[in-house]
């Protein structure tokens, strides 16, 4: 396995697992979460609650032991997208190929226990895209203002940054774009800046500083603001079990939710200069206290709960790129996989291959463009 190989794999299978540990603590206090399972989650759990069938009539999912959630459904769609047009995506692509898939395409749903479509699973703010753009036809680059703000379009960004692996700027360029059609304002912004992060864990040498760093550099307003200041709060502490309440308070002035997460307060969600999703600015935070750590970083976001699932998604997606295949445990890969029915590594060969084609389609255009100006600027 060549080393693009086995970071991609290494991204996709650590944002799966990440989704399917962080799923079982997913709206609850680290208090709850502690005191539901005997202190600390050290790795796979049942769910919070055992009828999960009617313990949440508007959300009866069936999250915890080892299945996958939405996050990873819906990248997986999105992987799907990128192998059958083989190119850059933009939101004209998620209105054309993905939204189809969420309305026609049948599969295993772990947290349902059976063959559906995807849109009986994805919730409001993702079955959005189906509304406005199957149902609205609005222009897709449009489509996304309006939306309840939030980590929606980000959850599902790893793959961009993969296909561009080593470019943060053009994964942050090319999620931006994709974003357009599901999210608007510091919900889109967290889209590009999660994928330039996983974009900068696949470059060769990459460290949880420079990831943090590509995210920085590409951030604006209140998202760039958060991560600064999750992060040096994140650099102080000694270990993900003490970070958590400290990454909570930093993170808090910028995220709108507010303290009860499942009772938001009536400006939640809006559009703002800002403001930041509390989720990618958290992630990247445990990603750098962990050093890349895989197992440190997802259990720091598995325990902090609130929107655990998508924390631990993208903590887990950069620390796979960081390390490979082999940062994410064994024993994690092979229960998830075997629970959620999926193939844990072949949605990442399929993107380092990929990654290879693109590369090669925007070295020739480059060199076309080359030949242009050097035509140009002849002087002769």
């Amino acid at each position: 396995m060549s080393l693009l190989q086995d970071k991609a794999v290494g991204a996709m299978a650590g944002a799966a697992v990440g989704d399917a540990l962080g799923g079982a603590t997913e709206g609850w206090t680290p208090e709850q979460i502690r005191e539901r399972h005997g202190g600390w989650v050290t790795g796979i759990v049942g769910p919070f609650y055992a009828n999960w069938q009617d313990a949440r009539p508007i959300a009866p999912y069936h999250k915890g032991d080892g299945h996958v959630t939405d996050d990873t459904l819906m990248t997986r769609a999105l992987v799907d997208v990128y192998a059958a047009r083989r190119s850059h995506l933009d939101a004209y692509a998620i209105a054309s190929d993905l939204v189809p898939l969420l309305i026609q395409d049948k599969r295993w749903v772990p947290e349902l226990e059976a063959e559906s479509l995807l849109l009986s699973r994805i919730f409001l703010a993702e079955k959005w895209l189906v509304a406005r753009l199957h149902y609205g036809h609005v222009d897709p680059r449009e489509a996304g203002v309006g939306n309840i703000v939030n980590c929606g379009a980000a959850m599902y960004m790893t793959p961009v940054g993969v296909v561009n692996a080593a470019d943060p700027a053009g994964a942050y360029a090319e999620a931006i774009d994709i974003a357009g059609a599901h999210q608007s304002s510091y919900g889109r912004e967290a889209a590009g800046v999660f994928a330039a992060a996983v974009a900068a864990a696949m470059a060769p040498d990459a460290t949880a500083e420079s990831a943090v760093s590509a995210a920085l550099e590409h951030a604006h307003d209140g998202t760039r603001e958060a991560i600064e200041a999750v992060c040096t709060v994140a650099r102080t502490q000694p270990d993900w079990r003490a970070a958590i309440p400290q990454l909570r308070a930093a993170v808090a002035p910028y995220d709108t939710v507010g303290p009860d997460y499942r009772a938001p307060g009536m400006d939640a969600r809006r559009p703002s200069r800002t403001k930041a999703i509390e989720e990618l600015p958290v992630a990247l935070g445990f990603v750098l206290l962990a050093g890349g750590s895989y197992p440190d970083a997802v259990l720091g976001a598995v325990n902090y709960g609130r929107d655990a699932d998508s924390i631990a998604t993208m903590a887990g997606a950069v620390c796979g790129a960081l390390g490979g295949l082999a940062t994410v445990p064994a024993q994690w890969r092979t229960d998830v996989a075997t629970a959620s029915r999926i193939d844990i590594e072949e949605p990442g060969r399929v993107l380092a291959a990929l990654a290879v084609e693109l590369h090669q389609q925007d070295a020739r255009r480059a060199a076309e463009r080359a030949a242009a100006l050097d035509k140009l600027t002849d002087a002769g």
